[in-house]
């Protein structure tokens, strides 16, 4: 090949491959190459004249190889071949693709027709999905349908639905056994057990042709030792609901519907394997806003922060409505305040019915409702006084409506089913330690023979109680995991009238006065010697909770409260076996068996505040466990 071939064919394969036709030229050149150098003579007397003046083709391949011809680099008859070739090619590769896509078509609307027909309406097809968009649906309807599985438990054997889910249950079940140890020389026959008149008949307070008689009232125990076994069982619900709501209620044993026991004595309830009662404990629903805000109704824990069961014993469940809250004002300083409104006795629709002496024509009237209340609010804080320190504080006011005794109109009481208009008056649940007075004005008659009548009485408390009471904790963890921790509270009840209360008392138990007789009520109210302060103080030494076994605690504290400091319904029933005109030590520990298992024992020794002679030791151990 010459020179000025060599130098067209490089300027064409420059241009070719600018125009993205370099495997076309590249072949062109093969051809042209060795039948140029073949017959170069003859193709320079040969030339057509028609290759030489054609127009300019649309086709860019007739248009390089009419370009060969001219700059001689192929001859006209390879030209032709050149071209028809390129054409056949053409020709051959349009009606294989012609035919491919009528094969696709038909195939599309074959599919199409066999979808139709079993597809609803309305369903879409993807004629072809990639194979990363398969594996990612794939992952997307695997992760769908493990969510849902998850959320409703079908998938999985042995777990719960998931409105089961958000349903626990919680109790507790201890075993216990009892010493009740008194001393000589306390004065039983002055502990008049006032709960068991004001819950039955009224009591005839004088007897047949006698003058005012204690020794033929109902008293409390005080000089026989006794021992018990005793259980207590607790089973709860709480539910979530949906938004901070939640639902929940717990029943327990008990002896009987007291308040601030759920202790059932094995072999009392008349004995002989009988079974057991259980009482509804709790009942409530609740609304938590960002846990910093509570709102609950019904039956339910202790809403206030009491560092100790001075004022309230530890099991005490409130009936009403309370609102808690707490707001994080600094990074180691937490204000809270809580407030409720809580009923304490709510009179019967029918209770009560009474005649009138005075107008013969009147038809028995039912008694007015005397519903009692206590409204209690509290304000306090928790601190972090430094990393390993917290105390904890809280001052509240309880303030107890209709629940003192008031003097009932002039009346008359011919039997113990007659009614006076204060007698709802009297508590519907008592302890011991609060003094009394009588509610009944009677009207008192003789008989043929100069017997005296119309005695029988119901008491009533003599003093008003509105509570400020003063709580504290102390938290000294240094030591971790064994902690020290100082309890505190002090009560007073700023309601309490000394003067007034003297007026109108029979204290109990009776002053010390009335322990050498007395023949009226007028001498045995002698001398009026309760109070209206108490406090207690504790320290526990140890873990704070028992998780695992070793753990252990154990506390020591003093307690003092007086007899009309607080109501002795709600106070703690075990100190002093309950109520109030009590002081004394206390001490005891606990010990973890295992998780969720524990054994207590406890040592409480109480005597009497003032008025006569009263004490008892009492010694407890108990085998606890919890789920």
């Amino acid at each position: 090949m010459n020179c000025e071939a060599r130098r067209v064919g490089l300027m064409w394969r420059s241009e070719m491959m600018m125009r993205g036709v370099v495997p076309i030229a590249v072949a062109v050149v093969a051809l042209a190459g060795p039948a140029a150098a073949q017959d170069e003579a003859d193709m320079r007397g040969k030339r057509p004249t028609v290759s030489r003046a054609a127009a300019p083709s649309s086709n860019a391949t007739i248009n390089l190889i009419n370009l060969l011809v001219k700059q001689g680099v192929l001859t006209e008859e390879q030209s032709v071949a050149l071209i028809k070739q390129a054409d056949d090619e053409a020709y051959v590769a349009r009606q294989a693709v012609r035919d491919a896509a009528i094969k696709a078509d038909g195939a599309e609307k074959a599919a199409a027709t066999a979808t139709s027909a079993v597809s609803p309406p309305g369903t879409k097809r993807v004629v072809y999905v990639p194979e990363i968009v398969k594996k990612q649906l794939r992952e997307d309807i695997k992760r769908e349908v493990m969510e849902k599985a998850e959320r409703e438990n079908w998938a999985s054997p042995g777990r719960y639905p998931e409105w089961a889910q958000r349903i626990r249950f919680y109790g507790d079940v201890r075993v216990r056994g009892e010493g009740d140890i008194y001393p000589k020389g306390n004065a039983g026959q002055w502990a008049v057990n006032y709960n068991a008149i004001n819950t039955g008949s009224p009591y005839n307070t004088l007897g047949v042709g006698a003058n005012y008689n204690p020794y033929f009232w109902p008293t409390y125990n005080t000089d026989q030792d006794r021992t018990r076994a005793r259980l207590r069982a607790r089973l709860g619900m709480e539910a979530d609901l949906f938004d901070g709501f939640k639902a929940g209620f717990r029943i327990a044993t008990g002896d009987s519907g007291s308040p601030v026991s759920f202790n059932q004595t094995l072999g009392g309830s008349g004995g002989n394997f009988s079974k057991y009662g259980v009482w509804l404990d709790r009942a409530f629903i609740k609304y938590s806003l960002w846990n910093d805000f509570t709102f609950q109704a019904g039956r339910f824990d202790n809403p206030f922060f009491n560092a100790t069961d001075l004022v309230f014993h530890r099991d005490l469940g409130f009936d009403g409505v309370a609102v808690q809250a707490r707001y994080d004002a600094w990074s180691d300083i937490t204000p809270f305040a809580a407030a409720g409104a809580f009923p304490i006795f709510n009179t019967d629709l029918n209770v009560g019915s009474n005649f009138d002496f005075a107008n013969y024509d009147a038809l028995p009237s039912k008694s007015r409702s005397n519903d009692k209340w206590m409204f209690g609010g509290q304000v306090g804080g928790d601190v972090r006084l430094v990393p390993d320190i917290d105390f904890r504080f809280g001052a509240a006011y309880y303030d107890f409506t209709n629940v003192q005794g008031r003097l009932s109109s002039p009346c008359y009481v011919f039997g113990s089913i007659d009614v006076c208009d204060t007698d709802l008056t009297r508590p519907s649940f008592a302890q011991k330690g609060n003094t009394y007075m009588q509610l009944r004005d009677i009207i008192y008659y003789l008989d043929s023979s100069g017997n005296q009548y119309g005695t029988y009485q119901y008491f009533g408390l003599a003093s008003a109680f509105r509570n400020v009471v003063l709580s504290g904790r102390l938290d000294l963890g240094q030591f971790h995991p064994v902690h020290v921790v100082l309890d505190g509270e002090y009560v007073r009840n700023v309601a309490w009238d000394k003067d007034d209360i003297a007026a109108k008392v029979l204290a109990n138990p009776l002053p010390t006065a009335a322990t050498s007789g007395c023949t009226s009520t007028t001498s045995c109210n002698a001398v009026y010697t309760g109070g209206n302060q108490g406090w207690l103080a504790r320290m526990t030494v140890g873990y704070r909770e028992l998780r695992q076994f070793g753990d252990w605690n154990a506390h020591v504290g003093y307690k003092w409260l007086e007899s009309d400091a607080v109501i002795d319904a709600f106070a703690d029933s075990d100190f002093g076996l309950g109520g109030t005109n009590l002081k004394g030590y206390f001490l005891g520990g606990n010990l973890a068996l295992g998780p969720n298992v524990w054994a207590s024992a406890r040592w409480l020794s109480a005597n009497q505040v003032a008025g006569a002679p009263y004490a008892v030791d009492i010694f407890q151990l108990d085998l606890n466990a919890r789920f």
